[in-house]
């Protein structure tokens, strides 16, 4: 039976799904506005502490006189940055390492019990060790985020290429397939979509890599505003800081979201 996607059951349906999705953001958007406009409430009827929980309109005003200065810009540049570079280097380093795990059988059950210990560790207690090791700056941030993003990489990476097909593979071996072209033209290719999977979780850890050793060490970035409004008691300042994380790690999600579907699409 062909498939006529010019019918008006298909037509019906894309309709459906067009009107679904717009539901599910309408009520998004919509959970976001009553929050705020509770906490505002909440705050001018004192009925919360704005001390301490600060409301909506003096977090907007403290942002806007931080936008006009450009000093929210340079923060943010030097965090998103750190970022990136935390991201990039942990997901990729993790790839390669999890692809020689794969390639040498004896190597990934030598490095095993040290890959669960290491994932055991609460690595953002490890930070000011890092930073003492590498040095203060850029350089120890950066290496903070990557060591926390890394090991998580590594094992999910593995797991997801041992998961491949047993038979497929032994179909390429059959043909006489070497190991190169077996990873390049089967095990690769087929999970594309969970490393870009994995590439999201690792912003979230590459963000708390960052933002923990920012806390410790940096003059600059979103993590500098939230600890340096905590220690003034500038919560203001401290929820200003909260709300751009959020709006950053989101916009790098979103941007990966895009990469995932531009894929998809053409595959």
């Amino acid at each position: 039976m062909k498939f006529d996607k010019n019918s008006q059951g298909y037509k019906d349906y894309l309709s459906k799904a067009k009107l679904d999705k717009k539901k599910v953001f309408l009520y998004q958007v919509l959970i976001l506005v009553v929050f705020i406009a509770l906490w505002e409430i909440l705050g001018n009827l004192h009925i919360i502490n704005t001390f301490l929980f600060s409301k909506p309109s003096d977090i907007y005003n403290l942002l806007i006189k931080y936008t006009a200065t450009g000093q929210l810009f340079k923060h943010i540049g030097v965090s998103c940055y750190e970022t990136i570079v935390g991201l990039f280097f942990g997901t990729g380093f993790g790839i390669l390492i999890s692809i020689m795990l794969w390639w040498s059988k004896k190597i990934s059950q030598i490095l095993d019990p040290y890959l669960v210990v290491l994932n055991a560790l609460p690595k953002t207690a490890l930070a000011p060790i890092i930073i003492v090791w590498v040095g203060a700056g850029v350089k120890g941030i950066v290496v903070t985020a990557v060591a926390i993003s890394i090991v998580v990489t590594i094992l999910s990476a593995y797991n997801y290429f041992s998961s491949v097909d047993e038979e497929k593979i032994k179909m390429l071996q059959s043909f006489g397939a070497s190991k190169f072209q077996i990873l390049t033209k089967l095990i690769l290719p087929a999970n594309i979509s969970n490393l870009i999977n994995l590439t999201k979780i690792n912003i979230g850890m590459a963000w708390v890599g960052v933002i923990v050793a920012e806390f410790l060490v940096s003059r600059y970035g979103i993590g500098y505003l939230i600890v340096y409004g905590s220690q003034v008691f500038k919560l203001d300042l401290v929820m200003m800081g909260v709300i751009v994380l959020a709006i950053c790690a989101w916009a790098m999600y979103e941007v990966l979201n895009i990469i995932e579907k531009m894929y998809l699409k053409r595959r």
